[in-house]
């Protein structure tokens, strides 16, 4: 009688643990156990032709320090991430700010302009790759019709092109994005304060930069955290575009790793490439919730 009370009263002072004890067990199982797989494949010499499991030490690591394709994917990512972003946050919150007043048809727009972001990024890619033919596409006719001659351009071949490919239809998908979000926080900047400033003179740019932009930074830090992890591991868009051409010219972390670990089967040279990436992705994370915090 006297375990019974005894368990009757762990349960009582323990009722909230035991409640989300099988959430946090699923959540340990699916983050924690492929992490723990990941770190110890990558100590081993596993290939397409070798299951050799035994400790190999640091030789993966050694080997992708010294990866010159590695790093140029790596390259790649950060400057696809360096263009997108800005252009994505810049346009996001110029729609943001028309659309912030009621108009005609304002939610019938606001619907219409969010659709993109509801498209599977590999269907919008491949879409794309049908825009953007040089023989076929409606980009083209359209520049030629502008220009009034034929323009074969081959975006997705030429290598001064297909930057430019990319990065357009990734801003066409993910602005709408960061507009969703930054349509929400500047509806909630309180209006008292720039009508106060309208009152004692302030200009737009004034009264955007002392008061609107320090209002919806918090969204704004996070919607680009969310936005710099989404476009660090960029794949769908650019795989569908080019696969990574032409040769390694977009070839991006994602598209390296999953060559080496789908095509090639290099799986614990690909086990230490994804923990690496990992490593600087939550390096990047860390310090920009510092930095978010030392803002506020």
């Amino acid at each position: 009688m006297a375990s019974r009370g005894g368990t009757a009263r762990f349960a009582d002072r323990n009722f909230p643990l035991l409640l989300v004890a099988p959430a946090i067990l699923i959540l340990l199982l699916v983050g924690v156990f492929p992490l723990a797989y990941l770190v110890v494949a990558s100590f081993q010499g596993i290939t397409m032709t070798d299951n050799d499991k035994s400790f190999q030490g640091l030789v993966n690591y050694i080997q992708l320090f010294h990866d010159p394709r590695l790093w140029t994917s790596l390259l790649h990512t950060v400057l696809f991430t360096a263009i997108a972003l800005p252009l994505e946050l810049l346009l996001g919150l110029a729609l943001a700010q028309l659309f912030l007043d009621k108009m005609p048809g304002r939610s019938v727009f606001v619907g219409l302009l969010v659709l993109p972001v509801v498209v599977s990024p590999i269907v919008a890619g491949a879409t794309w790759s049908l825009l953007l033919d040089n023989r076929f596409g409606p980009v083209n006719q359209i520049l030629g019709w502008v220009f009034g001659r034929e323009m074969p351009l081959l975006w997705t071949i030429n290598p001064e092109l297909v930057y430019p490919a990319i990065i357009l239809a990734e801003v066409w998908q993910w602005t709408p994005f960061m507009f969703i979000l930054l349509l929400a926080a500047l509806a909630s900047v309180d209006r008292s304060q720039m009508e106060a400033a309208a009152i004692d003179g302030a200009g737009y740019w004034r009264t955007f930069f002392r008061i609107v932009l320090p209002a919806i930074w918090p969204v704004m830090a996070v919607a680009v955290l969310i936005r710099g992890l989404d476009l660090f591991r960029i794949f769908d868009v650019v795989w569908a575009l080019t696969q990574g051409g032409p040769g390694m010219r977009t070839e991006t972390i994602s598209i390296f790793t999953y060559i080496k670990g789908f095509q090639q089967f290099e799986i614990s040279y690909t086990a230490a490439v994804a923990f690496l990436v990992i490593l600087l992705l939550s390096g990047l994370v860390m310090a920009a919730l510092r930095r978010v915090e030392l803002s506020r």
